[in-house]
């Protein structure tokens, strides 16, 4: 007998909201410090040097690329230290969160945007109602974090009425 919308609802509030953490390991929090600091000092290196050639007037391609990236390393450092860097995958009773890049936003797939799952060994595609697709690679430093993950994908599917088909690479 198919479920009611009653028994629907109480199953998805019964799906907890799980974090898994991409990262290899996890920084303590002297080191979360260390790279803040850190970060200062480089985006105070950065506006020294510039205060200081420009004054002396040897402005040239080396010193702006050099400027840019000092401030560049500093900020990612200082975002590093705040954990605004970190890469995961958060699933919940409504939703999928992913942010697998350190630079660019997280990614937020709402269940009733998707229109299936294809799980890789390697990989998950997420197709969407919209005809995007949205590919989530795990990275090789972690692998014991792969079949959890995998697992949950297909516990959220299955709680959503979403396809979910395993698929093997083939080279």
């Amino acid at each position: 007998m198919p479920d009611s919308p009653a028994d629907r609802n109480s199953n998805s509030s019964n799906m907890e909201k799980k974090y898994f953490s991409l990262e290899s390991k996890e920084n303590t929090r002297a080191i979360k410090i260390i790279q803040i600091v850190f970060g200062i000092i480089c985006i105070a290196t950065a506006i020294l040097w510039l205060i200081h050639n420009i004054m002396s007037l040897k402005s040239d391609g080396t010193l702006w690329i050099t400027i840019v990236f000092l401030i560049s390393f500093g900020a990612y450092q200082i975002l590093a230290g705040f954990g605004k860097t970190e890469r995961y995958i958060e699933t919940g009773p409504e939703k999928i969160v992913l942010k697998q890049n350190s630079f660019l936003p997280k990614i937020e797939l709402k269940a009733h945007d998707l229109a299936a799952i294809e799980i890789f060994p390697l990989s998950i595609l997420f197709r969407l109602k919209n005809q995007k697709k949205i590919i989530f690679r795990f990275g090789l430093s972690n692998t014991e974090i792969i079949n959890p993950v995998k697992d949950e994908i297909v516990d959220f599917a299955d709680l959503n009425s979403i396809t979910v088909e395993e698929k093997k690479e083939e080279i």
